[in-house]
């Protein structure tokens, strides 16, 4: 299963240079069944990342344009009056599907935001008060310019709960940027994956087998309480009105397990959970306004939590 998925990090390579990181933390969601946000000025291939992670995994995949006219009904599906049969019938909107890519999800008003609630929480959406179950697997990865960006709308802190990682996508270097272009001056065409080589290389049977083998990778009660120690030190960090909820403790020892199994091993040390404690905990932390006047970031809060908490030997 390892070598895999490891294939498909091959695969994503092929069409998109520099986010190797990325992809990795992409597929420490699918085995945690979580989703992802994904953060970065436009123009780094955010939406490339996901068409080509779906399908190099042979998965279902839709794309919804975020927009500030657009309506619940539009994301989670609607009932239709059918004229020929005098019946409501239930279209089904583009959440029912396994990859989710919502699109600048932060240029939508929180009333539509909100309507994704129920599908990533509980993997279903409620229309006229019936339930309708959503595939498996169903992730959703959504991009977001950041904040400080005209014409966008924070996510609220309970939305932000729900998204198991947060991943901040940098520009490339200087030599990454030169690879995009030659890429391109060859005739690179970014929407069609099939013509750069991009095949399937895994699929649902594969991604269920793993999730079974994560399940079993082995924590210490040292490691949990590390685990807790870190989430509980933000909740008294002077410069944090909000820290880490206990879900997010859950998200911390979730991710760690699929790293280490990722990596090879059948047991969780302290170092996986260092090493997805940023990408895990840093959309669950709020800044007090007179931390951020002094330009404090939620990385750096993390840092310092990271360096104060005593590891387990």
């Amino acid at each position: 299963m390892r070598s895999a998925l490891a294939a498909v990090r091959t695969e994503v390579g092929k069409a998109v240079v520099g986010q190797d990181a990325a992809v990795t933390s992409l597929l420490i969601a699918m085995l945690c069944k979580g989703h992802v946000l994904l953060e970065g000025v436009p123009g780094v291939a955010k939406t490339l990342l996901v068409r080509t992670l779906a399908a190099s995994l042979d998965l279902d995949t839709k794309r919804v344009q975020f927009t500030p006219d657009l309506m619940p009904g539009d994301v989670t599906g609607s009932l239709v009056y059918d004229a020929r049969t005098a019946e409501f019938s239930f279209r089904e909107g583009p959440v029912f599907t396994n990859l989710l890519l919502a699109d600048e999800i932060n240029r939508t008003p929180p009333k539509t935001q909100a309507s994704l609630l129920e599908a990533m929480e509980e993997r279903q959406v409620s229309v006229d008060g019936t339930p309708r179950m959503l595939p498996d697997p169903f992730l959703v990865i959504a991009t977001q310019n950041p904040v400080e960006y005209e014409g966008t709308y924070p996510l609220p802190e309970a939305q932000l709960d729900r998204f198991l990682l947060k991943l901040v996508l940098p520009l490339p270097e200087r030599d990454q940027e030169i690879e995009v272009l030659a890429r391109h001056a060859a005739g690179f065409n970014p929407r069609d994956l099939a013509a750069a080589g991009v095949r399937p290389v895994a699929g649902r049977e594969v991604l269920d087998r793993a999730r079974a083998e994560v399940a079993q990778v082995q924590v210490s009660r040292e490691v949990l309480g590390y685990a807790v120690d870190l989430c509980r030190a933000t909740r008294h960090s002077p410069s944090l009105s909000l820290g880490v909820s206990p879900r997010g403790a859950t998200a911390l020892l979730a991710t760690s397990r699929a790293w280490a199994w990722l990596s090879g091993r059948g047991y969780v040390t302290p170092d996986d959970v260092k090493a997805l404690a940023h990408p895990t905990l840093r959309h669950r932390v709020q800044l007090r306004p007179e931390a951020e006047l002094e330009g404090v970031t939620a990385e750096s809060v993390l840092d310092t939590v990271l360096a104060s908490v005593p590891v387990p030997r």
